[in-house]
C-alpha cells in the first residue's frame, strides 16, 4: 500500500508537471523570438532615423556605419532610394512604403522610412536562430530542475504520509496474528490515522470481550463438570445393586459411554483457550507415545488385548506441545478400548516423513469406524459422538498436519495423524 501510494502521488505530480513544462516551454520560445524581433525592429527604426537625417549618403556617414556595423549575432543591411536589389520582398517594401516581418529561418525584419526626397530607405536585419531563442534552453532546463525538485519532493512527502499510513495498519495486522495465536490480551497501539484508530479500538475491545466469552466458558464448564460428575457417579453406584447380570452390565456400559461423552465435552470445551498455543512448542513425539502406551498397558493386559509399539530410533520432534500429543494419545486409545472386544489387538507407529513431519498411526482389529464422518460435530454412530477424533483433528491441523481415517490391514479402523515438523 505504500509503494502503490507513493507511485500514485508520483505519476499525479509527473503529470502535472509535464503539463504545466510542455505549455511554459512554448510560451519562452514564443516570448524569446518576440523580444528577438522587437530588438531587431527597433534597432532598424533607429537606423532609418540616422539615415534619414543625413543629408547625403554617399559615402555612408560613420554614425550610419557604427549602426549597420559586423553583427555576429544578425546582419543588417540598409538599402538606399538609388541601390539595386534583388530580394523580392526588399523590393516590396520599397515600392509599397511598408514595413513587415518574415518569420521562418532566419527570421528578417523589413522596416521603410520616406525620409529622402528621392525614394525610400529600406532596412533589412536578419535574426539567426541562436539569437531568436537564445536564453530559451536555459531557462527551459532551470524551470524543468524546479520540477524535478517538486516532483521528488512530492514523491518524499508521499511516502512519509504513506508510511504514517501503513506502520499502524502493519502494526494492526501483526497484533491481530498474535492474538489469532492465542495470547488474547494483547493489545493493539491506537495511534495514527482516525479510521486507523477507531479499527484498533474495535478490535481491542472485540479482543476484550472474547476474553471475557472465555472466562464465562470456562467457568461454565467447571460447573459443568461438578453438575454431571455427582449423577453419573450415583449412577455407577446404584448399577451395582441391579441383580440381573444381563441389566446390569448393559447399564454399567451406558453409564461409562456416559462418563467418556461428559469428559469429552468438557476437554472439548476448554480446549480453544489453550489452541492457539499448540504450535508455540514442540515435542518429541517417541517419548510421549511410549509412555502414554506403558500407561495404557496395564489395562491392555486385564483384558488381553496385545499391544504393540513401534518407535524410531532417533527422536522426532513435531510443532505439537506434549500435553496436547498425550491428551491425543489417549483420546485414540482410549476409543479403541471403549469400542472394540477384549482381546482386540492395537498397533500404534511412529514414523518420519521426507518432509520433516511426523505420522502417528494408530490401528486395530475392530469392526472399524462406521464412518467417516464421524467427527463432524452432531453425527452419532452406534453411540459414538465423535468428539474425541473432532479434538485429534484440530490438534493435528493446529500443527501444521492433517487427520486420515481408513481401514487398517487388521481389518479394523486406521487413524493416522500427520503432525508438522517442529521449527529448529
Amino acid at each position: 500500500m505504500r509503494r502503490r501510494l507513493t507511485f500514485l502521488v508520483a505519476g499525479v505530480t509527473s503529470a502535472v508537471v509535464v503539463a504545466f513544462l510542455i505549455p511554459l516551454g512554448l510560451l519562452l520560445r514564443t516570448l524569446a523570438e518576440d523580444r528577438a524581433i522587437a530588438v531587431a525592429t527597433t534597432q532598424a527604426q533607429t537606423l532609418l532615423a540616422v539615415a534619414g537625417g543625413e543629408t547625403s549618403l554617399q559615402p555612408l556617414p560613420p554614425t550610419v556605419k557604427n549602426l549597420i556595423g559586423d553583427r555576429p549575432e544578425g546582419r543588417t543591411a540598409l538599402y538606399l532610394p538609388s541601390t539595386p536589389v534583388d530580394d523580392p520582398l526588399v523590393a516590396r517594401a520599397r515600392a509599397r512604403h511598408e514595413s513587415f516581418i518574415r518569420r521562418g529561418t532566419p527570421t528578417v525584419v523589413y522596416a521603410t522610412a520616406f525620409d529622402k526626397p528621392d525614394g525610400a530607405l529600406v532596412v533589412r536585419t536578419e535574426i539567426d536562430g541562436a539569437t531568436l531563442h537564445q536564453g530559451v534552453m536555459r531557462v527551459t532546463l532551470t524551470v524543468a530542475g524546479l520540477g524535478l525538485l517538486l516532483l521528488v519532493a512530492a514523491v518524499l512527502a508521499a511516502d512519509r504520509m504513506a508510511r504514517r499510513i501503513t506502520a499502524p495498519l502493519h502494526q494492526l495486522a501483526v497484533s491481530a496474528d498474535a492474538m489469532r495465536e492465542g495470547p488474547l490480551d494483547t493489545q493493539v497501539p491506537e495511534e495514527g490515522p482516525p479510521e486507523v484508530v477507531a479499527v484498533a479500538v474495535a478490535l481491542n475491545r472485540l479482543a476484550a470481550r472474547v476474553r471475557q466469552l472465555l472466562s464465562s466458558e470456562r467457568d461454565a464448564v467447571a460447573d459443568l463438570s461438578h453438575r454431571l460428575r455427582t449423577p453419573v457417579t450415583a449412577l455407577k453406584l446404584d448399577t451395582e445393586f441391579v441383580e440381573e447380570r444381563d441389566v446390569a452390565e448393559r447399564l454399567r456400559g451406558h453409564v461409562n459411554q456416559l462418563e467418556r461423552t461428559v469428559d469429552a465435552i468438557v476437554h472439548d470445551a476448554r480446549r480453544p483457550s489453550r489452541s492457539g498455543q499448540m504450535t508455540a512448542t514442540s515435542c518429541d513425539v517417541g517419548r510421549v507415545v511410549a509412555e502414554r502406551v506403558a500407561f495404557w498397558s496395564a489395562l491392555a493386559e486385564d483384558q488381553g488385548r496385545p499391544l504393540r509399539l513401534a518407535l524410531p530410533e532417533r527422536p522426532l520432534r513435531a510443532r505439537l506441545d506434549g500435553a496436547d500429543l498425550s491428551d491425543v494419545v489417549d483420546v485414540l486409545i482410549d476409543n479403541i478400548f471403549a469400542h472394540t472386544d477384549d482381546g482386540v489387538p492395537v498397533e500404534i507407529w511412529v514414523v518420519p516423513r521426507a518432509d520433516g513431519a511426523v505420522v502417528l498411526t494408530v490401528e486395530d482389529a475392530g469392526p472399524g469406524l462406521p464412518s467417516v464422518d464421524i467427527i463432524n460435530r452432531g453425527k452419532s454412530n452406534k453411540g459414538s459422538t465423535g468428539l474425541g477424533l473432532d479434538i485429534v483433528r484440530r490438534a493435528a491441523l493446529a500443527s501444521g498436519g492433517s487427520l486420515e481415517l481408513g481401514r487398517s490391514r487388521l481389518g479394523g479402523a486406521l487413524v493416522r495423524l500427520v503432525l508438522g515438523r517442529a521449527d529448529e
